[in-house]
């Protein structure tokens, strides 16, 4: 099973914290950021860890069935 990696770049502005948390799931590419793959391993914390530090709530993590499992609240 894998877990989907999103980023809203409307909301991205670049900070790269997504990218100096997980540097193999996240590619800062100019002004935004971006999932290196869309797919990822289940249970990668790391992702969950990018979505909770990300300054603009740009991050979504999606489990197997499609349920957002982060940002959490």
């Amino acid at each position: 099973m894998s877990w989907q990696l999103h980023i809203d770049s409307g909301r991205c502005i670049g900070s790269g914290m997504c990218a100096g948390t997980a540097p193999d799931l996240f590619v800062l590419d100019g002004d935004h950021s971006h999932p290196v793959s869309e797919q990822i391993a289940e249970g990668d914390e790391r992702a969950l860890e990018a979505a909770g530090i990300c300054p603009m709530v740009a991050i979504t993590v999606r489990d197997a069935d499609g349920k957002e499992i982060a940002p959490r609240d």
